[in-house]
């Protein structure tokens, strides 16, 4: 290789100033977008990207011996989804759910997990920028579930990190509390 080529490779390999800001630029222009619900007074959000459906409110299949934030299963086109009362599971009571209620589909891994809500509110974009970090509580406080925080429009959402709402063992093939059978071979025998 001659040396000029040689050092033509070698410098598009260096990165100049302006190559790394305009590189930090695009990082901080980076958005997400959150699908966003209230339970009560409060605004949650949920990524985008974990939605896979968003359904009025059935009854799902009571199941015995489950915790009680865990309000059943419902059979959505064959597949057997837990339904989750997030009002339940954030300690403020059993959700009395009516026909104005909502279940959100989720994605955790490869299983599909169903969220009871009050209503979906809203589709927002959050910048990198805008995410704020949960701050240090109480250990008694359990906020290991949130992503994080961000201000929309002058209101304050709460971001999910869905996969440490639910426990595995609440969502993964629908396993029953305290019990190590999953729900379909329960169904089965």
């Amino acid at each position: 290789m001659a040396p000029e080529a040689a050092s033509a490779s070698a410098g598009n390999m260096m990165k100049t100033p302006d190559q790394d800001a305009v590189n930090e630029d695009s990082r901080s222009a980076e958005t997400f977008q959150y699908i966003t619900f209230t339970i009560g007074d409060e605004e949650y959000g949920v990524d985008i990207m974990a939605v896979r459906e968003i359904k009025g409110w059935s009854e799902p299949t009571v199941l015995p011996n489950t915790p009680a934030h865990m309000r059943g299963v419902l059979n959505l086109r064959g597949e057997i989804v837990p339904i989750f009362d997030l009002r339940c599971r954030f300690d403020q009571g059993r959700t009395e759910a009516t026909n104005i209620h909502v279940i959100v589909i989720i994605a955790i891994a490869d299983r599909l997990a169903g969220m009871l809500v009050d209503a979906v509110s809203d589709i927002i974009s959050i910048g990198r920028d805008d995410f704020k970090s949960v701050p240090k509580m109480d250990r008694q406080i359990d906020t290991e579930y949130l992503s994080g925080l961000a201000t929309v429009k002058d209101r304050m959402v709460a971001l999910l990190d869905a996969e440490k709402l639910f426990s595995m063992r609440d969502v993964e093939n629908g396993i029953l509390a305290g019990s190590n059978t999953p729900l379909l071979q329960q169904a089965e025998a």
